[in-house]
């Protein structure tokens, strides 16, 4: 195990998308730190009335990394850390077209300004394992080496590749600054509020027959301690972050005690869709292929390089599971049941297909 050179941790940290869950969390934690003196957060949004009480001590310009060159360069920052990255586009806030101007225009001028940034010693930025993509061509476990089969459909990871590549040219203009790129694994836990946990949180879970994904998760806890330690200590390169273990799409959804409902792919889009009216928020094509194909990642380098081990897939699922309110969660007795109950359903629609379809067949003869 390898453990961190002994570094000075930056006295100024800028710190972006502090309007979202995971920025107002990393935020707050470099504020409890009293090795750092100053955060910063940069967002042209105002948090939600949930997160505004962890970012006392958190100074707020309303910004966005397209206007980072004051934040970064005349506050002297040392460290900045990128969590501005919209997962799925918005139709309600400019769609696709305002996706990728936050995520690879608002990344590249960032990146703009850290280039300038004489004092800039860290960049830490959040990726994804959808820097792989989900195909059926897929190796078994992505190492951090490994190159995508082919290129994403997905928005969401084909401008984690561009993110990437970016940053790859950054390394090369600023090698003194120790560039850091954490490619997490879904992330959830009992308190986590993201697409993925209001998906899960459904009484009936739409998947696609015949499919039955390997996954992976990373607990919020264990990726904020990941982070945290990017920005105090010296862990330059690129890692996967995720839980160790494996788990189907069918056992994470039965530990959930919630009921799959296997539908034919297409029509998973318009299923998740339909989910969105009960607050399950933008599911796009980067989560229906995770959930079709899977995607497991090796997890080596970071356990050695940061001599730190995240909580397996199924603890930081089952910590999900136990913040569900009393009675959310079904119980087994529960669930049998209502397995039963939508499987005879299902065997009464495809009799009643079949007898209408008896019914054409012999009205058709009798005609001839």
């Amino acid at each position: 195990m390898t453990s961190a050179s002994p570094v000075t941790p930056p006295r100024v940290v800028v710190v972006t998308g502090v309007s979202r869950f995971l920025g107002a969390r990393v935020a707050a934690r470099l504020v409890a730190d009293p090795r750092v003196e100053r955060v910063v957060g940069l967002d042209p949004h105002e948090p939600s009335a949930r997160l505004a009480g962890l970012l006392d001590g958190v100074e707020h310009i309303r910004a966005d990394a397209r206007h980072a060159v004051r934040a970064i360069g005349e506050l002297g920052a040392e460290a900045v850390v990128h969590l501005a990255v919209n997962g799925a586009p918005d139709p309600q806030h400019g769609g696709r077209a305002a996706m990728k101007e936050q995520n690879v225009i608002g990344t590249m001028q960032l990146l703009a300004a850290c280039q300038g940034a004489p004092r800039l010693r860290k960049l830490v930025l959040r990726s994804s394992t959808a820097a792989y993509g989900a195909s059926f061509r897929d190796p078994a476990v992505f190492t951090e080496e490994t190159e995508p089969r082919a290129v994403p459909r997905g928005p969401f990871a084909r401008d984690i590749l561009d993110i990437e590549g970016y940053v790859r040219g950054f390394r090369r203009r600023r090698p003194d600054v120790a560039a850091t790129v954490l490619r997490f694994a879904p992330m959830i836990s009992a308190t986590a509020d993201t697409t993925l946990t209001r998906y899960l949180a459904l009484p009936f879970v739409p998947t696609v027959i015949g499919r039955d994904a390997r996954l992976q998760f990373v607990h919020v806890d264990d990726a904020l301690e990941i982070l945290h330690r990017s920005v105090v200590e010296d862990h330059p390169g690129t890692f996967n972050v995720a839980g160790a273990g494996v788990l189907s799409l069918s056992q994470v959804i039965r530990r959930a005690g919630r009921i799959s409902v296997p539908v034919l792919e297409p029509a998973l889009s318009a299923a998740v869709s339909m989910a969105r009216n009960v607050g399950v928020g933008q599911f796009g094509l980067d989560q229906i292929d995770l959930f079709v194909h899977g995607r497991v990642v090796d997890t080596s380098r970071l356990v050695k390089e940061f001599g730190f081990t995240p909580r397996s897939t199924a603890e930081a699922l089952d910590d999900f599971v136990a913040g569900f309110p009393d009675g959310a969660a079904l119980t087994a007795d529960r669930l049998e049941a209502a397995e039963r109950a939508v499987l005879d359903r299902i065997r009464q629609v495809r009799a009643a297909g079949a007898a209408a379809l008896r019914a054409a067949e012999s009205r058709a003869g009798a005609g001839q």
